[in-house]
């Protein structure tokens, strides 16, 4: 009688093991023809369209059949949301919170396309809590360019909240400009329209009109070693406040 090598057996395992009959196919049960069926309709109706172009998708809304159509029809519009948001200047409008983790991606590298405000505070500090309430505004008023704020000693070891609030600059991937302390906006009588025209002199945010040579920003002296500090972790030395 011949041996069914479909069979289990001990023998037969034993032959498996060896090679010398192959192995026995694996049982199709019924959990797997369902997982096998969402995938194949999943891949139905994704069918990658998040990756497609507004005119491929436009082809395929030729090709397929009523449901297929709304669904395409939706990742279309998402897809030319996402077009007109990458276009537009306007992509901002808010202050974002940053760890100094996020620094180098949130700040230096994303100035290398845009003009970034990074603002270092203390909450505890009366003129922090004004001008973040400003810069706000301001940059409510001014989405093309992006804000980011960071506490003062997380972005810059031991850096004296007397320096607080501080703003850095960048543009072209690089520190174009620091303002240290707010005396220089009028202290606790400034408003957003003070931040305003330091950022526009600066060049930060688009000018409202031409400007002489009398309104070119004034450099601080504390610039290099505030920003050298950035990428250094040792202790900051303070000596010259």
């Amino acid at each position: 009688m011949a041996n069914n090598h479909n069979e289990d057996t001990e023998w037969n395992d034993i032959l498996r093991a060896k090679g010398i009959i192959p192995q026995k196919e694996a049982e199709v049960t019924e959990a797997d023809l369902i997982e096998m069926l969402d995938e194949a309709i999943l891949k139905r109706q994704g069918n990658n369209y998040e990756d497609k172009t507004v005119d491929e998708l436009d082809e395929l809304l030729e090709e397929g059949n009523e449901d297929e159509e709304r669904m395409l029809q939706e990742y279309r519009q998402q897809r030319l949301n996402q077009i007109k948001l990458e276009l537009s200047e306007d992509k901002f409008g808010e202050v974002e919170h940053i760890y100094k983790t996020d620094f180098v991606r949130e700040v230096s590298d994303a100035s290398k396309n845009i003009w970034v405000v990074c603002y270092l505070y203390k909450d505890y500090l009366p003129i922090c809590k004004l001008m973040g309430a400003h810069l706000a505004t301001v940059a409510a008023r001014n989405k093309a360019t992006k804000f980011v704020k960071i506490i003062g000693d997380q972005c810059i070891p031991n850096y004296p909240d007397r320096n607080l609030p501080t703003l850095l600059i960048y543009g072209e991937g690089d520190v174009k400009a620091q303002l240290v302390g707010a005396a220089q906006l009028g202290g606790m009588n400034m408003k957003p329209e003070d931040i305003e025209a330091y950022l526009r002199r600066v060049g930060a945010i688009k000018a409202k009109e031409s400007k002489s040579h009398s309104d070119e920003p004034k450099k601080s002296s504390i610039r290099g070693k505030a920003t050298a500090a950035l990428s250094d972790d040792d202790e900051y030395e303070s000596d010259d406040y």
